[in-house]
């Protein structure tokens, strides 16, 4: 990770980024974040990135103006710390501020705002071989709309799949697959990608709006329906997208092999169309 961070209008070294005791982000996990990929140093989709933060900002009631500058503070961290034209991302946290503890939102509390950026490369091995992944109850709160920095529950959660040697753990509510700890579930049947729809249980992911795309583009039919459980060792393909995971091709659930056991057609199909895209939209960049 680079050595400069950013924090409430400040371009600092990491070791003197210091945080209030009383702050709200740590009370109360009270804030929203966002993940920026960046191409050869060309951020994907950062609109869409800013719209969704904007919304979270919205659904939690937590008042920054600064949103439009943030593209400069993103743009100077990669320089700072030696990651200009690479495979990068800025991780990006806004919380309601500190203030002494008290449930409800304080009158008058500035948010703290952390930015910081590090080296992500694409996950290559896996994106061709695959994935293993698990299950588990959906055990979130009902706002998974809200990107928020409340993430105990994904943390507990994965870390089941780490365990158990996998890569990733997919989440099942009342009987229906939801999402993964922090990716979009896409199933593919007879052709048909198929993803839970657009609600407070999910979240808005930008890739999986890039995919949806791609896929009418492509003239791949999509249905927005969410998978029941039982089916998920009897559809042909899985995949996941996800800004890190991009279009990972998921081949065993819970031990048991997807379709044949290896990356299906639409799945590849689908990773060749997002990586075309961002080489339009982010020129320069290699895969």
């Amino acid at each position: 990770m680079g050595d400069l961070v950013f924090l409430n209008n400040r371009f600092i070294p990491r070791e003197e980024a210091l945080i209030s005791a009383d702050d709200r982000g740590f009370h109360f996990a009270d804030g929203v974040y966002e993940v920026i990929k960046y191409y050869s140093g060309i951020p994907f989709r950062m609109e869409d990135h800013l719209d969704r933060l904007r919304n979270s900002l919205g659904e939690v009631r937590i008042a920054y103006d600064g949103v439009e500058r943030l593209t400069g503070v993103f743009e100077r961290l990669l320089e700072e710390n030696g990651l200009t034209g690479k495979e990068a991302a800025v991780y990006l946290q806004i919380t309601r501020g500190a203030h002494p503890r008290v449930h409800h939102f304080p009158v008058i509390a500035e948010p703290t705002v952390y930015a910081f950026s590090f080296p992500f490369p694409s996950f290559t091995g896996q994106l061709e071989a695959g994935i293993r992944v698990i299950t588990a109850a959906d055990i979130r709160w009902l706002r998974c709309d809200i990107k928020s920095v409340s993430l105990l529950p994904n943390t507990m959660l994965y870390q089941q799949a780490v365990e158990q040697g996998a890569g990733e753990c997919v989440l099942v509510r009342d009987g229906w697959v939801t999402e993964a700890t922090h990716s979009t579930v896409m199933a593919v049947r007879k052709g048909v990608v198929r993803t839970h729809p657009l609600s407070p249980l999910v979240l808005p992911g930008i890739t999986r709006k890039v995919v949806l795309d791609l896929c009418r583009e492509s003239q791949i039919p999509v249905v927005e329906e969410a998978l029941p459980a039982v089916e998920l060792t009897g559809v042909d393909e899985l995949f996941l997208t996800g800004t890190g995971s991009e279009i990972m091709p998921v081949v065993q659930v819970d031990g048991y092999p997807v379709g044949k056991g290896q990356p299906g057609p639409v799945t590849r199909k689908l990773q060749d169309a997002f990586f075309r895209k961002v080489k339009e939209e982010c020129p320069g960049w290699q895969q």
